[in-house]
C-alpha cells in the first residue's frame, strides 16, 4: 500500500509497513491527487537487503532504504541531504553537520539545554533537507532521522551551516566556500549520475552564495555554545 506524505514541500508516495516508518511518517501524512516522488520497494528487495546487512532488521531496512530512495530523488527538484543536526530558534534553521560521532547532536542539544525547548525545535536531528525559493535557502524536516525520532514537519531558512570538531579549546570561525565545499561534500550522498551531479553542485553553490558556513571547534561546555550562539545567531 503507498502511502501519500508531504515531505519538503514535495508529494511522495511510499510503500511501508514495518512500526518505525509507520511512527515516523505519522505527521506527514496528507492527500494529493499526483506524485512527485514514488518509493515502493517490493518485499523481495527488502529481504535481500536484509540478508546482505544482517545487523539489520527487516524495519531498519524499510526505513533506511526507503529514505535512501527519497534523499537520491530530492536532487531531480533542486533539493540536497545534509548529513546534521538541524534546529530552528527565533524562525531560523542551524545545521551542525559533521561525521557520526563528532558531536553534532550534542552541540545542537547544547542549544536546546540553555535557550529552553520551548525556543528550539528539532527539524532533524540526522537527515534533513536543503531546498531553495529563489535566493531563500530552506532546511525542511523529513521522516527519516537516522537512530533518533527527532524531527518534525516544518522548513525554516537556513540562519547557518557550521562544521563541527572536537576541540579543547572553543572557537569558531568564518570558511570561505573553497574551505566549506569538501567538507560538505562529505555529508551529503555523492551521485554517480552526471546530471545529479550537476545538480547537487548548483544546490551547494547557491547554498554557500546565501548562507554562511563557519568551522566550531567545541566540547560539551556553556562556553562552546555560547561562543558558537554570539558568532553566528542570525541578528
Amino acid at each position: 500500500m503507498l502511502n501519500k506524505l508531504k515531505v519538503a514541500g514535495l508529494n511522495v508516495e511510499v510503500g511501508y509497513k514495518y512500526p518505525t516508518m509507520v511512527k515516523q511518517a505519522e505527521y506527514y501524512k496528507t492527500d494529493f491527487e499526483k506524485a512527485d516522488i514514488t518509493i515502493d520497494i517490493p518485499e523481495e528487495t527488502l529481504v535481500s537487503l536484509q540478508k546482505e546487512n544482517p545487523h539489520l532488521s527487516m524495519d531498519d531496512c524499510e526505513y533506511i532504504f526507503t529514505g535512501a530512495r527519497f534523499y537520491e530523488s530530492v536532487l531531480d527538484f533542486g533539493g540536497m541531504l545534509l548529513h546534521s543536526s538541524c534546529i530552528m530558534t527565533d524562525g531560523y534553521a542551524y545545521m551542525f553537520t559533521a561525521d557520526s560521532g563528532v558531536g553534532k547532536s550534542t552541540h545542537a542539544g547544547l542549544w536546546r539545554k540553555y535557550l529552553g525547548d520551548d525556543k528550539v525545535k528539532v527539524i532533524n536531528d540526522d537527515k534533513p533537507v536543503i531546498r531553495m525559493k529563489g535566493d531563500e535557502v530552506f532546511a525542511c524536516g523529513t521522516p527519516w532521522s537516522g537512530k533518533t525520532d527527532m524531527n518534525m514537519d516544518i522548513k525554516a531558512p537556513i540562519g547557518a551551516v557550521v562544521c563541527v570538531e572536537r576541540a579543547e579549546k572553543s572557537f569558531v570561525e568564518r570558511i570561505t566556500p573553497s574551505v566549506a565545499i569538501p567538507l560538505l561534500m562529505q555529508q551529503t550522498l555523492r551521485p554517480r549520475e552526471i546530471d545529479k551531479m550537476n545538480t547537487l553542485l548548483d544546490v551547494l553553490n547557491k547554498l554557500l552564495t546565501n548562507v554562511p558556513v563557519y568551522r566550531l571547534g567545541c566540547d560539551i561546555s556553556k562556553e562552546a555554545f555560547e561562543v558558537c550562539y554570539n558568532t553566528v545567531k542570525v541578528r
